[in-house]
């Protein structure tokens, strides 16, 4: 297993510091054309930070300081955002736990036409957090609903990990219960792609077991602390950074990163045994087709293998 660490917070630049006025110049341009524009009315799902304040983008801070209300995940929690750039801002709450009443409250305030934005307590609303019923009744009942975006441990995670990006499926947290837990796996399982989890520090040593002894040997990677001073990316097999989480005293927010499984070459009785099935309903031509799909061989192979079982070879 290997670890890599990154201080990201501590980033250092080459740029000659001549370059940093006419930066700053050019963001407070671009920053003042934000703020004169107009802000129309509607909601505004807002992606905030997952660690370093720095990664906000110019958009997201001028949508946050023109609109009317913004709905936090934790109103204390984003309070040190807006504080730190500045933004006086009136906020309420937004959380499972009180979605249900306050979405007729925005519905309202909508109508009447004001600006709401959506920020969870990190990342982009609504991947895994509250939001999701919010943004359907807004569309539903025609408001107008824009994306913010910006940072996202999912996308960054998967990015970072060095595994398949051309087909990825983010399952969000797991059961805490095991037989559960397993249960969904299972389900995941056939999946032709890189998986993507969310799991708590007190778990990530059990789900990582269960992983290996349901879904096999595969590649997989740790992403801990995104964009934090002490980020990392442990990667490895599954059952090798099953059993080094398990004597280490895991902290901070987790996302698990799991490649697909290994291809294994299926046999000719393999094909055989599949296409005895098949032909018992279908032509060669449409069993043939089917089990090269199922098994991800080459058609030309299964029918001729279909021939020589009609021909009782």
């Amino acid at each position: 297993m290997r670890q890599s660490p990154n201080n990201a917070s501590n980033e250092a630049s080459d740029a000659p510091a001549s370059t940093g006025p006419l930066l700053i110049q050019s963001v407070s341009r671009d920053m003042g054309r934000l703020l004169a524009a107009d802000l129309a009315a509607g909601l505004y799902v807002v992606a905030t930070p997952i660690g370093n304040l720095a990664d906000i983008t110019l958009r997201a801070l001028s949508v946050l300081q023109r609109a009317d209300i913004v709905y936090c995940e934790d109103t204390r929690h984003s309070a040190k955002l807006l504080q730190h750039f500045s933004i006086s801002a009136t906020t309420r709450p937004l959380h499972d736990h009180n979605e249900d009443s306050e979405r007729r409250r925005v519905l309202r305030d909508l109508e009447a036409g004001k600006r709401i934005a959506l920020i969870s307590d990190a990342g982009t609303p609504l991947i895994s957090d509250p939001g999701f019923k919010l943004v359907r009744d807004c569309a539903a009942e025609g408001h107008a609903v824009h994306c913010i975006p910006g940072p996202s441990s999912v996308i960054t995670a998967v990015a970072a990990s060095g595994l398949p990006t051309d087909t990825f499926f983010f399952a969000g947290f797991l059961p805490p219960k095991q037989a559960a837990r397993r249960a969904r796996l299972g389900d995941l399982k056939s999946i032709p792609g890189t998986l993507i989890f969310f799991e708590a520090p007190q778990r990530v040593a059990d789900t990582l077991a269960d992983m290996s002894d349901v879904l096999g040997v595969r590649d997989s990677v740790m992403a801990r602390e995104l964009t934090k001073l002490h980020e990392e990316l442990a990667r490895g097999p599954l059952e090798v950074l099953a059993a080094d989480v398990k004597v280490r005293d895991i902290k901070g927010e987790i996302v698990l990163v799991v490649g697909p499984a290994t291809a294994v070459e299926a046999t000719d009785a393999d094909i055989a045994a599949k296409l005895q099935s098949a032909l018992q309903s279908m032509s060669l031509k449409d069993a043939a087709k089917a089990v090269a799909d199922a098994l991800r061989v080459p058609k030309s192979r299964v029918y001729d293998l279909g021939l020589k079982i009609k021909n009782g070879a």
